[in-house]
This record gives structure tokens, C-alpha cells and sequence, in this order.
């Protein structure tokens, strides 16, 4: 029987992986997931290496030799970071290298999530990331807020691959669409070919509906419950659309440029009343990326039904976005908290991160 992970593929959409650490790496279980289930990439973010490094001793030899020149804890953090996301960028070279160059294959590595809200900051250590890891088919996270955006366009302009990280609002996945844009004219301005630079545009789902679920619940609209995420995704989708698209892409295109494709994240149903593939089920379509977590790895292979939803119900997905208002619901003000609440959830995995390596160096 085909798998139904690897079915997804033939819909045009990438599935990556939302965890990395040493020993999914070492064992051969990420390479069999790339052979068997059609993973096409992988994502990383602090909550995931504080769980990997804090979580075994496969890091303990490189605490004691890269502790030894390291200046700061941040710096033997990145530097254990790099290792792992390097022999991620080996096994995904087959992927990044067949069919369209470029088109997938990808293993991205965010900047701290202290530089958050400080553009130049990011800027600098996107760019002293990738000179560090090295390779074609790295992405650098960087998040989607109003000093991101200075910092996403920067990075585009020096032939960076990014990530754009934490988006959970329309006006701003747009104008993250369009800092992208942007930066390949000033990259290709300056002389530069720009075939090579690829992006995602990272837009959050489940934890919209935590948010607003509740309120429509109290609201009496039951029937909108768990749909909040998904019309967002749909009208986002519409919104790629029409971005990539017209006289201005048109010319980049022709100069070999890829659509910055959206990447649906935070696809694990965190309501138990809703089936554990949801998300992944209900937003399969051309030209996007779904980076899923190991378990939802595992129902998905199990039971999910690999059809192409994307762009179904894009009326419903309307009219469900314009109900909010009428109930009260301000959808802009509750995307603009998740997204303070998002570097916030970052923040600490990082600090608690930073503290336990630490003191595994004091100890080794």
C-alpha cells in the first residue's frame, strides 16, 4: 500500500519534519523517514534543542571541547546548533539536489529569540549563521515581527535562505511576501543572480484556534469551533496567490526567482476532540511546505487521507473570518498577542536552555 505521508508529495506539497536531534540523526530513523515517508526537510526552533540537549548526554563531549573557546553560552549553544543542522544538510542533499535544484531539502536553524524585536541584530546573526553552517540547503529562521521584516529583506538582499518564522496574522504574512520580494530586486540590483534563494513563510495554525475557540464557544457559534486556523490558511494561501503573481514577480521570475512558498506550522491538534490530523488533512495543496511533528508523523502514516483541500471551501473560509467581527471577536488584536506570546515561548525554552548547558559544562 502507498504511504499516505508520501502521498501528500503528489499533491504538491512538502512535508518536513519539526524536530531535530543527535540521535534521530545517527540512528538512520531521519534518513527513513526521508526514504519511506517522503520527508523533504526539517525544522528546528529553541524548544526543540532544549528538549534535545538537556534531554541526553549526546552533547556532552561537545559542551567540554567547543565550552572551551566559546565566549559566551550562547555561542557553544550555536555551536552545538551548527553540528547537528550540518549532518541534518548531508542527509537532505539527495532531496535538495533532485528534480528542480533547490526546490526542497531544506533544515532550518533560528536566530536567538532574544533578537526578536531588534532588526539589526537579527540581520547580523542570520548572516553569521549561515557563513557558519555553510551550506546551500540551510534556511535561517528569522521572525515574522515589524523589526523582522527590515532584517527578512536584508537577509533576502544578501542571497540568504530564510525562514520567516511565527506569522499568525494576514496583513503581516503579506508584508512578509513582499520583504521578500523586495530583497531579490536588491539582490539582483547589485548584480547577483537570484535562481538560488529560497524562503517559507511560516504561518501558525493550531494556536489561533486555542485562542479563539473559547470565545466562540462563550459567543454560542460552536459550529466555528476548530475553523478560525484553517480559513486564515485559505485566505493566505489566496493572498500567496495574488503576491506571486503580476508584472512585478513576473520579472524576478524570469530571472530564475522561487516563490517564497507558506509553510503551514503548529499542525498538531492541541483540542483532543479533534482528530490528531486535522490541520495536515485540511490544508494539502500545491506549492507549500507542512512541517509536522514526529507523533503527527506517525497518526498521519496511520490514517490520514492525503487529498487536495487546500483551496476547497474558500467561501466558507471567507465567511468565517468576517463572522468574527459581528461576534465581538477582534481576530488582528488576537494574532498581534500570539505573536508576543510566540517570542515569549521561545524565550524561555532558550533561557532554561542556556542555563542547563551551563551547568553541564561546570560539570564535564
Amino acid at each position: 500500500m502507498a504511504n499516505n505521508v508520501k502521498q501528500i508529495h503528489d499533491f504538491g506539497q512538502s512535508i518536513w519534519l519539526d524536530f531535530i536531534d543527535r540521535e534521530i540523526i545517527a540512528s538512520g530513523k531521519l534518513q527513513k523517514l526521508i526514504d519511506e515517508d517522503g520527508v523533504r526537510g526539517v525544522t528546528s526552533n529553541p524548544a526543540i534543542f532544549e528538549k534535545a540537549i538537556t534531554g541526553s548526554s549526546d552533547y556532552n563531549e561537545d559542551i567540554k571541547t567547543l565550552g572551551a573557546d566559546a565566549k559566551t553560552t550562547e555561542e557553544l549553544f550555536f555551536g552545538l546548533a551548527v553540528k547537528d543542522i550540518q549532518a541534518a544538510c548531508a542527509l537532505f542533499e539527495g532531496v535538495y539536489n533532485e528534480e528542480v535544484a533547490g526546490a526542497d531539502g531544506y533544515v532550518s536553524l533560528e536566530v536567538s529569540p532574544f533578537l526578536a524585536l531588534d532588526a539589526e541584530g537579527t540581520a547580523a546573526q542570520a548572516e553569521l549563521l549561515w557563513k557558519q553552517v555553510d551550506r546551500k540547503n540551510v534556511m535561517i529562521k528569522i521572525p515574522g515581527t515589524k523589526p523582522g521584516l527590515v532584517a527578512i529583506q536584508q537577509s533576502i538582499a544578501k542571497g540568504i535562505n530564510i525562514n520567516v518564522t511565527l506569522l499568525f496574522g494576514l496583513e503581516r504574512y503579506e508584508e512578509v511576501a513582499n520583504a521578500y520580494i523586495a530583497g531579490l530586486e536588491e539582490h539582483l540590483a547589485a548584480g547577483h543572480k537570484i535562481a538560488h534563494i529560497s524562503s517559507v513563510a511560516s504561518f501558525f495554525l493550531s494556536r489561533i484556534d486555542v485562542a479563539v475557540d473559547p470565545l466562540l464557544e462563550a459567543a454560542g457559534h460552536k459550529e466555528l469551533v476548530g475553523e478560525v486556523a484553517i480559513a486564515s490558511a485559505k485566505k493566505a494561501y489566496e493572498i500567496y496567490k495574488r503576491v506571486f503573481s503580476g508584472e512585478r514577480w513576473e520579472k524576478l521570475a524570469a530571472e530564475g526567482a522561487k516563490p517564497q512558498r507558506l509553510l503551514w506550522a503548529s499542525t498538531g491538534s492541541k483540542n483532543p476532540a479533534f482528530k490528531d490530523t486535522k490541520y495536515v488533512e485540511a490544508l494539502i495543496g500545491p506549492d507549500t511546505v507542512d512541517t509536522v511533528p514526529l507523533e503527527t508523523v506517525d497518526a498521519f502514516r496511520d490514517h490520514g487521507i492525503a487529498a487536495n483541500t487546500l483551496e476547497l471551501g474558500l467561501d466558507e473560509a471567507t465567511a468565517t473570518l468576517a463572522k468574527l467581527p459581528e461576534l465581538g471577536i477582534d481576530l488582528d488584536a488576537i494574532t498581534q498577542q500570539l505573536e508576543d506570546e510566540g517570542i515569549e515561548k521561545f524565550n524561555k525554552p532558550f533561557e532554561k536552555l542556556l542555563k542547563a548547558i551551563e551547568e553541564q559544562k561546570a560539570k564535564v
